[in-house]
This record gives C-alpha cells, structure tokens and sequence, in this order.
C-alpha cells in the first residue's frame, strides 16, 4: 500500500481558484478602461520608476466594496503623508471602481488592487517635483475567490532575517508600492523551503508575514503584534473589534518565535483571504497540523456576518 505523501507544494496567502475569464478583463487606466493586454503606464511613471505610490486591495460583494470607508482612510491618510495629491475624492474612487466592475460583470466574488502614483516624470530622476501631470490611477478588478486548498491546509511559514523596519525609515504602516523590504523577506522564506516570509520587528518580537498580518491563538486568547511595524490592516483591525464585541480575549502586545511555536493556532489576515490558516512555523507544526483551528473557524464566520452587515449598511445608505 502506498503511504500519502505530504502536501508539499508551494502556494501563497494570494492563491485564488483559476478563472478563464481574467484573462479578458477591461482594467482602468487614467481615465480609460482597456484591455489588459493593453493596459500600460509609462516607463517614466514614478510608479514604475521608483515605487512612488500607493495602493488599495479591496473586495466585492454584492455590488459592494466591503470596508470602503476604512479603506479610503488608509489610502487618503497615506497619501496625505507623502504629499501624492489623489485629485479625487473617495465618492470619485468608488465611482471609477463600480465602473470598472460593471464593465467586466461583476457584482462579487471580485478582488480589486487600485494604484496611485504620483505620476508620469520629466526626467528619470528622483525628486517628486519631476512628476508635472498629476497622479496615476489604475485600477485591476479580478474574478477572485481564495483558493480552497490554502484556505482549507494552510500556509508555512519561515522567520527570515528580513525585519519590519522603524517608521523614521520607511513606515510600514504605508500600503506603499515600495514593496522590495517584503519581497526579499518572501525570497529568504522560499530559500527556507516554506511558502511565505514570518517577519520579526526591530527588536526581534513576532510581527507580521511578507504579505499579510499574522496572529496565534493560546490557550484560547487571540495575540497579534503591537501594530507598531505592522501594515495598519483592515482586516486586523476588524477581526481585533469582532473578538472584543465576542468576549474572544484578544491582545496586541509583543511575543518572541517562543509562543509562536508554541501556539495552539495560527492565521494570517488580509481583504483577499480574510483569515488563511497557518500549518507551519520554522518547519514546527502548529496546533492539528493543517487546517483552521476551531478559534479561527469561530473569527471566520463572524467575520463573514460582519461583512455582510457592513454591505448592507452600504447599500442602506447609498439607497
């Protein structure tokens, strides 16, 4: 008889079911919806350039933008931060998103990433003053849905020597296009032979992965970082409210790999995946060995009333 051999493939927090349909959407371009054979900004581009921008992913349901406004915090507080004039307002945002939707027929299960750089350069050089004709705004909206072996056997993890930086150096709270920080953490965890990076903050406590925000379960208390070097997540913060608003004991405080690997359950967040489960740490399993644990089912599914709430808030108040 043949023994089962472990799942050992690679895959991503960002794994979505295949869909042939993607590979004719329309994407938004400054103003135009084209082909996404045709879509392309500039080589000059401060985007493209040097990784001046900001970007937004966010999820369709039901017509809806789930968190819009938590979004459209982040995104304009951003922006505000680095002196990247939008030119739009967040009712001009979401109008451009339901238009890209609406062109590619889509009301849900959709996953949107929205680009905004500080735009086209005279000169291939640094200075933002270099950027003379207003920002760059692109939109991709995708047939999406996670896919359901990440989302059922989990992620594996590696803690790699590639830190979450100080703010006074590049603050991680920045959805920011400058993404090299991360995607060398990524790179270090496959040389590690897991899937995704864990990443430390500056003084060596248990922070966040490469792409998403990380939290454990002990003992039936939920932990997640500080926040202090984290990407200030949606997500994150919306499952820290549902597990208050649940009696969940929930905590943002510092821990070491130490309770990580000891950690009953594990899972990341993020608006693509929700919450995807973590199998393995440093090649440690973590809790039954793949698969959510029954703290992360319980966060799973009042997440999803909590999303549908707030859709239909949405649609309540746009009427």
């Amino acid at each position: 008889m043949t023994t089962p051999q472990p799942d050992t493939a690679a895959r991503t927090t960002h794994d979505a079911e295949a869909d042939a349909r993607n590979s004719d959407i329309l994407i938004y371009v400054d103003g135009d919806l084209v082909h996404r054979d045709q879509a392309k900004v500039s080589v000059y581009d401060s985007g493209f350039m040097l990784g001046d921008g900001m970007w937004e992913g966010m999820r369709l349901y039901d017509g809806e933008w789930a968190f819009f406004d938590a979004h459209m915090d982040r995104l304009f507080n951003s922006c505000k931060a680095v002196a990247l004039e939008i030119g739009k307002t967040p009712e001009e945002i979401r109008a451009i998103l339901d238009r890209t939707a609406a062109a590619n027929g889509m009301t849900g299960d959709a996953h949107c990433r929205l680009m905004i750089t500080r735009g086209r350069k005279a000169k291939p050089f640094q200075h933002p003053g270099l950027s003379k004709w207003g920002p760059t705004i692109v939109a991709i909206v995708e047939h999406s849905v996670p896919s359901e072996r990440v989302q059922g056997t989990g992620i594996r993890l590696a803690s790699v020597p590639q830190v979450r930086g100080l703010p006074h150096s590049q603050d991680p709270k920045f959805n920011s296009h400058s993404k090299l920080n991360c995607v060398i953490a990524c790179l270090q965890a496959e040389q590690a032979g897991a899937d995704e990076a864990l990443m430390l903050d500056p003084h060596g406590f248990v922070n966040t992965t490469n792409a998403c925000n990380f939290f454990i379960v002990r003992r039936g208390e939920v932990w997640t970082s500080t926040g202090d070097y984290c990407m200030n997540g949606v997500t994150r913060a919306n499952v820290i409210t549902l597990c208050r608003e649940a009696g969940i004991p929930v905590f943002e405080r510092n821990f070491s790999l130490y309770e990580a690997y000891g950690a009953d359950e594990a899972f990341l967040t993020g608006t693509f995946g929700a919450q995807t489960p973590v199998a393995e740490i440093d090649g440690r399993v973590i809790g039954a060995g793949g698969g959510a644990g029954p703290v992360t089912r319980r966060i799973r599914a009042l997440y999803k009333a909590m999303v549908a709430q707030n859709v239909a808030e949405q649609k309540a108040r746009r009427g």
